[in-house]
């Protein structure tokens, strides 16, 4: 069995998305039945979800913000290109300088 415990602060954005989900839901007039429905899901799912329970899928995120028609709020989501602490740490790992090529004092040495 695993000791993995969830750190508190990734416990509160969890629960901080399903809570985003269950207003983008509701904004729409849609019933839990509803979205789980148009998800392909079942509703308690759904509510795991909303509820922020850590041990829904990933795959089932991605699919009710597909349902909600969110899912391209999830570009951003870990983007090489915006990870500014790696970008630093991989620049750090470059050479600073090329070294030349180095050729032997005689040309006609063999």
């Amino acid at each position: 069995m695993s000791n993995f415990a969830i750190p508190l602060h990734v416990s509160e954005r969890v629960a901080q998305l399903g809570q985003r989900i269950r207003v983008a839901r509701i904004r729409r007039g849609w019933s839990v039945v509803d979205l789980a429905s148009k998800a392909g899901i079942n509703r308690n799912t759904l509510t795991a979800l909303e509820l922020g329970k850590p041990g829904t899928a990933i795959g089932v995120c991605f699919t009710v913000l597909w349902a909600l028609d969110l899912e391209k709020s999830l570009d951003a989501v870990a983007d090489p290109d915006t990870d500014v602490h790696g970008k630093a740490l991989e620049a750090s790992r470059r050479p600073t300088r090329v070294g030349k090529s180095r050729k032997s004092g005689n040309e006609y040495d063999f």
